[in-house]
């Protein structure tokens, strides 16, 4: 599957049909925090980081995320991801730790993905 970087709204129902071609009911995602743009599509999380690295983002803006689109809107994102492992940024776990950065996180994919 090709990696996607979503800088445009996009439908959920395409979400659902990235994860009906890869692992059924699940897309990773990685998010820029700061560039507000999304990279779906890949088998690990860091093949998104990657491509995000190699087009100019930075790697403190980078957090990976779980997305399932077949669940209620507030039930649809996990915070989980080997690369939020994070000591330098008093991230010590694979969740995304801080409060401040998960509020982000979700207002770019309310700007990012139509929840239909």
């Amino acid at each position: 599957m090709e990696i996607k970087i979503i800088e445009e709204p996009i439908a959920l129902k395409e979400l659902v049909e990235i994860a009906r071609n890869q692992f059924g009911d699940l897309v990773k995602a990685v998010v820029d925090i700061d560039r507000e743009i999304i990279a779906i599509g890949g088998e690990l999380h860091a093949d998104e980081e990657a491509i995000l690295l190699e087009q100019g983002s930075k790697q403190n803006n980078l957090w990976g995320i779980n997305l399932w689109p077949g669940m209620k809107q507030e039930e649809w994102v996990e915070f989980d991801s080997f690369i939020n492992i994070r000591p330098s940024q008093n991230n010590r776990s694979r969740e995304v730790e801080n409060p401040k950065i998960r509020e982000r996180i979700i207002n770019i994919l309310n700007k990012l993905v139509i929840y239909e």
